[in-house]
């Protein structure tokens, strides 16, 4: 058996475990993970949002389009996770759907994403994105 050899204290103060760092960082990125599954083109059409719970009514114009939703630039955005009905006018033409607010940036708009669009509508939104991707 060896004898017990005394060695000087030290006290480590920075200790970073990284557990916690990777814990953070997949948080971090998990919290920002893009749900998005269509290519969103370059879109302005006149909206209006209309939140089916309280009734609230919401305008602006939307900044991009796709076949799961589009952005809304609105200075008084409607609530996260509310469910709406949202109506996109453009020239003569108009698409309606029914939606849910996915993203609210305050002052500045909304990512919605659309849940049902009526036959009709959803022509007219597929034509309007064909005409985009040719336009590219």
């Amino acid at each position: 058996m060896q004898p017990f050899i005394s060695r000087p204290e030290t006290t480590v103060s920075n200790v970073i475990y990284m557990e916690d760092r990777s814990t953070k960082a997949q948080s971090r990125s998990g919290a920002i993970r893009d749900r998005r599954y269509a290519i969103r083109y370059p879109f302005a059409a006149d909206v209006e949002v209309l939140d089916l719970e309280s009734g609230s009514r919401a305008e602006g114009v939307t900044s991009d389009l796709s076949l799961g939703g589009c952005f809304v630039c609105a200075s008084k955005p409607v609530p996260l996770n509310a469910r709406v009905r949202i109506t996109l006018k453009r020239k003569d033409q108009s698409v309606e759907a029914l939606g849910v607010v996915r993203v609210v940036k305050p002052r500045i708009g909304m990512g919605i994403e659309f849940i049902d669009v009526d036959g009709p509508h959803h022509q007219t939104l597929s034509r309007w994105l064909d005409q985009l991707r040719r336009s590219r």
